[in-house]
């Protein structure tokens, strides 16, 4: 049998390892457009700062592994220019034919480059391939950068930004949406925000860039940037084009069933350059990420060899360093849940990395958005230690159908080195659980305005920080003082994070009350939206 695999990425590789090992005389030829093959993308942004010092490192493999290990033939600099089906070869940018029993599309995805005045400077770059960090590192070091700017605040723009700064250049990052990382909704992105201004990074949000000059950078807004190197970084493009001129289903990217088929029976299509069915919504939705294509790839293999296998639907859990912070994401945030109009609840949460008591334990913001029957819609983390396990963890539970309940069930690792006898994935569970049985009614940031704010921290907090407007009943004087609490108002209650304010809405439920709310991850959260949205007053100005 002989099978051809477009592409050497990571559903390419993976594809074609798995081939060999399942099969020892299949003819494997892998097809690449460029001179590299099974290169480590996402650690790209850290070789550009030396933070990954080894270019060796990035290589996972080479074509003379790939032949002495896998007898797999690796053609680089080898475009397919077209594909026959009736013939059931392909063709090369150099004329050369390759015939094919089965093939497997795993191409990737292009980085957009928008058509505007100057994006062809020199010093305009894109973050894909290993040459282009090798450019990037290149130009740094021979032309006395000081001023960089990023475009897009996406994982890879975020990422760049971060070590740019790392190399001691004054750096912007601008990002057309009103904040960064947009598959985490704002409370998650506001600490990743306000972490990279305390690093140095300017974010100019909210605003597009209109052109380039060789050494300025004018915005939509009329704004003009000084720098000296630019990074573009604001999404990728399926690569459908050579499906597309072959006849086959493409949509956003090439349409796929459960075994990976494209329309075609005897074509194979996997890794950014296909359409895959979201796990929330079942939705066709497209998510590059390394994790899926890699299995993908070893999907695609299986089905080749007669092993029926299918692909689960993807859950776009993914996570981010942002300096000293973590980001983590797994399922829907609230954007998409509003756009596809899938009702939720969602709770906030503070969680230390371990047990309090415990040396150098760290807190972390942790957000659960799910429907009234308890199924796990989506989850978002933030903190220094610890975040993506727990995310990883509640990625897991949603894989396997598991609903609320389940995470109030999971029994996870205790010491207090690495976390505490109800771990955070716990305390997530029960407090969605109180709010379905209706024990406690929660509010959020966006609610604090037409209400009644309670402070129910000692009077030594209150008067050291509170939210404008809030009177102060510690929760150790409550009962006596329940008199003092308006019943034909909403009152929210609020803590420093969402404990003390939940206890004391239990108190005023059982005496009585049903217009009592708790504020959903405290004075905490509330603190550091606050300080994003100074940040952004600021920057206007």
């Amino acid at each position: 049998m002989k099978v051809v695999i477009i592409g050497g990425g990571a559903c390419g590789a993976s594809c074609a390892a798995r081939l060999r090992r399942l099969d020892e005389n299949c003819e494997i030829t892998i097809l690449e457009r460029t001179d590299e093959v099974s290169i480590a993308n996402c650690g790209l942004p850290y070789y550009c700062s030396g933070v990954i010092k080894d270019r060796e490192n990035i290589l996972v493999s080479t074509p003379a592994r790939f032949k002495n290990m896998f007898n797999i033939n690796v053609h680089l600099n080898s475009e397919v220019v077209e594909i026959n089906k009736k013939e059931k070869f392909v063709l090369t940018q150099t004329n050369v034919k390759f015939y094919y029993d089965k093939l497997v599309l795993a191409q990737g995805a292009n980085p957009i480059k928008p058509n505007l005045d100057g994006i062809n400077n020199k010093n305009i770059f894109s973050v894909r391939t290993l040459n282009d960090a090798d450019n990037i590192k290149n130009y740094i070091a021979q032309n006395n950068v000081k001023n960089a700017v990023v475009i897009g605040g996406g994982f890879i723009g975020v990422e760049m930004a971060e070590n740019l700064a790392h190399l001691n250049i004054d750096t912007k990052l601008i990002e057309l949406s009103d904040q960064i990382l947009t598959p985490v909704d704002k409370e998650i992105a506001s600490f990743a925000q306000n972490e990279m201004r305390a690093n140095g990074i300017e974010l100019i949000l909210s605003d597009g860039v209109k052109s380039f000059s060789h050494n300025e950078i004018e915005l939509s807004s009329g704004r003009k940037i000084p720098y000296n190197i630019a990074i573009l970084s604001i999404g990728v493009k399926p690569e459908i084009t050579l499906a597309q001129n072959a006849g086959l289903e493409v949509n956003r990217g090439i349409k796929v069933n459960d075994n990976l088929q494209t329309s075609d029976s005897d074509i194979y299509a996997g890794g950014d350059s296909i359409e895959v069915k979201s796990f929330i919504s079942d939705e066709d939705v497209l998510i590059p990420l390394a994790g899926p294509a890699n299995r993908q790839g070893r999907i695609i293999a299986d089905n080749i060899c007669g092993i029926n296998s299918t692909y689960k639907k993807s859950q776009g859990t993914s996570v981010l360093k942002v300096f000293d912070y973590t980001v983590a994401t797994t399922g829907y945030n609230e954007k998409l849940l509003q756009k596809e109009q899938i009702p939720y609840w969602k709770v906030l949460t503070v969680g230390n990395s371990h047990a309090g008591y415990y040396p150098d334990a760290t807190p972390s913001l942790f957000k659960l958005l799910f429907n009234t029957e308890g199924e796990i819609l989506g989850a978002q983390a933030v903190g220094q230690k610890g975040v993506e396990k727990r995310i990883d963890v509640i990625a897991s539970v949603m894989r396997n159908n598991g609903k609320i309940q389940e995470l109030l069930d999971s029994e996870l690792c205790y010491a207090p080195p690495y976390s505490s006898a109800k771990d955070p994935v716990n305390i997530l569970g029960m407090c969605a659980d109180n709010v379905l049985r209706g024990f406690v009614k929660p509010a959020y940031y966006e609610d604090i305005q037409d209400a009644v704010l309670i402070d129910v921290r000692i009077p030594e907090s209150y008067k050291a920080k509170t939210i404008a407007g809030a009177i102060n009943i510690p929760i150790g004087e409550l009962r006596n003082r329940i008199d003092e609490i308006p019943k034909d108002k909403k009152v929210i209650l609020f803590c420093n994070t969402g404990y003390t304010s939940y206890l004391a809405s239990r108190i005023l439920v059982q005496h009585g009350f049903n217009n009592v709310y708790s504020l959903m991850a405290g004075i905490k959260l509330y603190n550091e939206i606050q300080r994003d949205k100074e940040a952004k007053v600021k920057n206007l100005i």
